[in-house]
């Protein structure tokens, strides 16, 4: 995946596809980390897994505003937000 001017490692992937999965890590974060779009997020996420986790990923994250960090600030929730998975080491 080139979209930040460089091939992602393979921890690297691990790692943006475990801060996708979880709740609480905006694609703002990842972002802001990686330098993935969205859209780049989610066509790695095609790739790497199986079409029934994507489907199942998808349906999940689709209309959920804590993927959407502005959208999120909108809402007025003041909870705590994670920039990492809770398995993440680092």
């Amino acid at each position: 995946m080139r979209s930040t001017g460089r091939d992602l490692t393979a921890e690297e992937i691990e790692r943006v596809i475990r801060m996708a999965w979880e709740d609480r890590t905006s694609f703002e974060a990842i972002r802001e980390q990686f330098g993935l779009t969205p859209g780049a997020v989610i066509k790695l996420m095609r790739r790497q897994m199986t079409a029934s986790s994507f489907r199942s990923w998808r349906k999940r994250t689709s209309g959920r505003i804590t993927k959407h960090g502005e959208r999120w600030a909108e809402s007025g929730t003041d909870g705590p937000r994670r920039f990492r998975s809770p398995s993440q080491k680092g």
